[in-house]
């Protein structure tokens, strides 16, 4: 069997997810028998054109999977790219020994991407930070299409049925009926409505402590200037482009640039991050 040579990189979803998708499509479907050689090709000889072939007839799958999530607000290109990750990572790990199909052992890599992707960007302030948090907020979300607030015996249920206690199915089910707030509010023609920052301290008229937190601020940019003269151009650049710019760069705008994969950015961005921090950490110590 044949398949494309394009590149993983040229298939990320972008602008146009209608021409990615009819391109997923366009791959064709793996018989059990042509998974199964691909796989040990792959697994007893690290073949990368197995893998390649692999991941390909299965990006369809994982566009399949990232519709079912359309209901957090979040771009369905975004979802589908967290989700190739996760496809990539099954194949790497796939074990064709073990009698199941790939889409089967793929289905939870595949969601656990897409899963921590909703966590870090559906609401501004984190809700979810244990496993039995996430596990209940997917749980209330799929509720939540279908009820409005819980009954008593759906609380007590639901709590039965994740193994935590009943104030924790109440406590996430407010998280996920109240909408992030503006910090500032909005003017209507009548009033100021509430909003947060009016329930904080005006710290204005506090000389000492504007002193100490342009201080304090010059400080940490010189830290951060120091650390980023650590790292090599190019993930110096990398770290430029994805946070300190102001018009920030893609993973894949940057995997053009240099000629790699978005996961190698991806890993580049990562290991920056960890030598930045350990520099400030060590200047501030």
């Amino acid at each position: 069997m044949t398949t494309s040579v394009m590149s993983l990189d040229s298939l990320a979803p972008g602008k146009d997810l209608d021409a990615y998708i009819q391109n997923v499509r366009s791959f064709p479907i793996l018989s059990a028998e042509e998974e199964k050689v691909l796989a040990e090709r792959l697994y007893y000889h690290d073949d990368v054109d197995a893998a390649r072939t692999l991941v390909l007839s299965h990006l369809r799958f994982v566009v399949h999977l990232a519709r079912s999530y359309s209901g957090y607000g979040l771009p369905q290109a975004d979802l589908i790219q967290e989700g190739n990750v996760g496809l990539m990572k099954a194949v790497k790990r796939f074990n064709p020994e073990v009698g199941v199909r790939l889409t089967s052992f793929a289905v939870h890599w595949i969601k656990a991407e897409m899963h921590e992707f909703i966590l870090r960007n559906w609401r501004i302030v984190k809700i979810a930070t244990t496993k039995a948090q996430r596990k209940l907020f997917f749980n209330l979300r799929g509720s939540k299409k279908r009820l409005g607030w819980m009954t008593p015996d759906e609380v007590s249920a639901m709590a039965e049925d994740l193994g935590v206690e009943e104030k924790t199915v109440l406590q996430m089910e407010g998280r996920l009926a109240s909408p992030d707030m503006a910090f500032d509010g909005y003017q209507s023609d009548d009033e100021l409505i509430s909003a947060p920052v009016q329930f904080l301290d005006d710290e204005a008229a506090n000389p000492a402590g504007l002193v100490a937190d342009q201080e304090t601020h010059d400080q940490s940019i010189a830290h951060l200037g120091e650390a980023l003269k650590t790292l090599d151009d190019r993930s110096r650049d990398i770290l430029s482009q994805r946070w300190l710019s102001d018009s920030k760069s893609t993973l894949h705008e940057l995997a053009d640039t240099y000629q790699v994969s978005a996961e190698r950015i991806r890993q580049l961005e990562k290991n920056a991050m960890k030598k930045v921090r350990a520099v400030i950490e060590s200047r501030a110590a």
